[in-house]
């Protein structure tokens, strides 16, 4: 109910993700490849988690820590897509607009 749709790579990492269709109604689609179109807010999303972890780095060489501060760093940046909200702000909104419907 939350999700309606995810938007993904190509990548084998990814594979399992089409079984969500069956156990839920979030729909899963799978970005053309070398398409950064189709997806822009991940690319988008991407860009800035490279500001911390380049390409090409192994995910080995950060700690749990590391990358929780990244993700907290990342969903309290303002977005002009989400009218300068945060996406931590807009979630909690949405949120809060689908349980009110129960």
């Amino acid at each position: 109910q939350i999700f309606k749709s995810i938007t993904t790579d190509n990548g084998s990492e990814f594979a399992d993700l089409s079984d969500l269709e069956q156990v839920s109604k979030t729909l899963v689609y799978y970005a053309r490849p070398y398409t950064s179109c189709d997806k822009g807010s991940v690319e988008r999303h991407n860009g800035l988690i490279r500001r911390y972890i380049p390409k090409g780095d192994h995910m080995d060489k950060y700690s749990v820590e590391d990358i929780a501060k990244i993700e907290v760093w990342c969903n309290s940046l303002p977005r002009k897509i989400l009218n300068y909200k945060t996406p931590e702000e807009y979630f909690d909104t949405e949120l809060d607009r689908i349980y009110r419907r129960r």
